[in-house]
């Protein structure tokens, strides 16, 4: 039987029910609102950013200025470096991997696939974490190699999955490392990519080869990583499980770190949705 990869969640999650924090909901509007915001703030356009009035953010405001997450500037406020210096006391990276590490031990331990992960950066893939088939024989990539993108399964859904400007952006840095990969219906393949959730298909540098990748998505749905297995053929495994297994418990493992990471969210679509 096919292992669960699923995330487990509560009977109340379960049933869709959730819980108000007033207090907490109103500080982390006003946090929001600062850092959106190019210069300070008054209590009065404050209030109007988060739509309470003067006197229901005062105290709030007052605590965070205590706490040092704000600070006052004349009349008004800003936040201060206490919030980025507490994000990387946990770089976003290093929880990735945390979280993804033991979830592509089992991937590997069950279908006997080496599987990778890859995040994008300057126009190519970088492999942060790999996993090696059991049996030691396989398609298996060195973690911190380059990869190319847009002729890689896990390259495409590196950029399937952002915001259109973002897209632009990298679709034409990596042009810029391999020119004659052009492809007039780039946008085309893109946007079937992110309507399906992810990719799957030959592997267009390896023979006999067959890749599959999901995206690991942060907050806004966009692909933070991206989670693979090169599929190798073994003719001397006739039990060899199917691709479509591959998919469905490879769809699982991304979601289930995408939600442990602070991602996916139950009320999105694997189709990766940016809207």
């Amino acid at each position: 039987m096919r292992r669960d990869f699923k995330l487990d969640v509560s009977a109340e999650e379960a049933n869709g029910r959730t819980y108000s924090a007033p207090a907490l909901e109103k500080g982390l509007d006003i946090l929001e609102a600062l850092c959106r915001s190019q210069h300070p703030l008054t209590q009065k356009d404050l209030a109007g950013q988060v739509g309470r009035s003067v006197g229901e953010i005062y105290r709030m405001i007052q605590c965070l200025v205590t706490r040092n997450y704000v600070a006052q500037v004349d009349d008004s406020y800003a936040v201060t470096t206490k919030l980025f210096e507490l994000s990387h006391l946990n770089p976003p990276t290093h929880r990735l991997l945390i979280e993804a590490t033991p979830i592509m031990n089992r991937l590997a331990s069950e279908f006997d696939q080496s599987c990778h992960l890859t995040v994008y950066n300057h126009g190519k893939q970088v492999v942060i974490a790999k996993v090696d088939s059991p049996s030691g024989m396989g398609f298996s990539l060195r973690v911190g190699s380059d990869l190319d993108v847009l002729i890689s399964v896990s390259g495409r859904v590196l950029v399937a999955f952002q915001d259109d400007e973002t897209r632009r952006l990298r679709v034409a840095e990596s042009l810029q490392r391999i020119p004659d990969r052009a492809d007039p219906q780039i946008d085309v393949v893109l946007d079937y990519i992110r309507a399906r959730g992810y990719e799957s298909s030959p592997s267009s540098q390896v023979r006999g080869l067959y890749a599959v990748s999901f995206p690991v998505l942060d907050s806004r749905n966009h692909a933070t990583a991206a989670l693979t297995i090169p599929y190798a053929e073994r003719i001397d495994q006739a039990e060899r499980r199917p691709i479509v297994e591959i998919q469905e418990a490879l769809s699982e493992a991304a979601k289930t770190i995408s939600m442990r990471i602070g991602g996916w969210k139950e009320t999105s679509t694997a189709s990766g949705d940016t809207t």
